[in-house]
């Protein structure tokens, strides 16, 4: 499929499933904001090489997704928003009695809060064009829990009832508006853990994916940011023109359990 002449927004997509996403959108044709919090030389030259690759339009905005104001400059900064990935996220793990406030203000703030703010943007102008996407990115906790994840599980969880809502508000527009939730994605974040994981655990790497970091992923393989990106343009095509309000999970079974 085509996604030639869309412009495509995609929150956090520096590195890992961000830019997995970003790239797959471009791969389908689609021009393409990259965002972060950061504003370095390789942000600008990580989109200048999208734009090289796939022959599309790729730029950088900084925007940081804890402030509102910030998520909403984005929209209006990049100037126009057919498919919108909300992909920004952050994690802290700890017992809810000891959890930081800090850092469960932060959490709601950017994996949460952030999908509110440009969603409400964008929308006025997909309404105006005749055509949108809405793609949050969610979890396999934003559909079950973890403990110690408190912060994270409510804000996943708080995206996919976001996700319905603006599908029900949108449902007899050319708009919908899908969540994704992946379990664990093999990022360059994630790759980094497992030598100091296979130390801990004195096991092989094999050991330590399929036993300690896959324990809840019955397939006991990673999904990929490849996968995510090609999920995420399926959710951008005619043929997911129906498919509105609903989780997509990619997961390898996890929440089959």
């Amino acid at each position: 499929m085509t996604l030639a002449g869309k412009s495509a927004i995609i929150t956090g997509s520096n590195s890992g499933i961000g830019l997995g996403i970003a790239r797959e959108l471009a791969k389908a044709g689609a021009d393409v904001v990259l965002n972060s919090f950061t504003d370095r030389e390789e942000d600008h030259a990580l989109a200048a090489s999208i734009a090289e690759e796939f022959g599309v339009g790729a730029r950088y905005i900084k925007a940081d997704m804890s402030k509102g104001a910030e998520c909403r400059a984005l929209i209006e900064t990049a100037g126009g928003c057919d498919i919108l990935v909300n992909n920004a996220g952050i994690q802290h793990v700890a017992p809810i009695d000891e959890f930081p406030v800090e850092k469960w203000d932060a959490i709601i703030a950017i994996n949460m809060n952030s999908a509110f703010h440009t969603m409400a943007a964008a929308l006025p102008g997909m309404r105006a064009r005749g055509w949108g996407r809405i793609v949050n990115i969610a979890s396999a906790h934003g559909l079950t829990a973890s403990p110690f994840k408190a912060a994270y599980i409510a804000a996943k969880h708080g995206v996919v009832g976001m996700s319905k809502t603006v599908a029900l508000e949108t449902a007899q527009e050319p708009i919908t508006c899908n969540a994704i939730c992946p379990g664990y994605v093999l990022t360059p974040l994630v790759e980094a853990q497992i030598p100091d994981t296979m130390r801990e655990y004195n096991m092989s790497r094999e050991e330590v994916v399929k036993n300690v970091m896959l324990t809840r992923q019955p397939s006991k393989e990673f999904a990929t940011v490849e996968q995510l990106g090609g999920t995420t343009v399926f959710l951008c095509s005619d043929a997911a023109a129906q498919i509105t309000g609903t989780t997509i999970s990619v997961d390898g079974g996890w929440t089959a359990l």
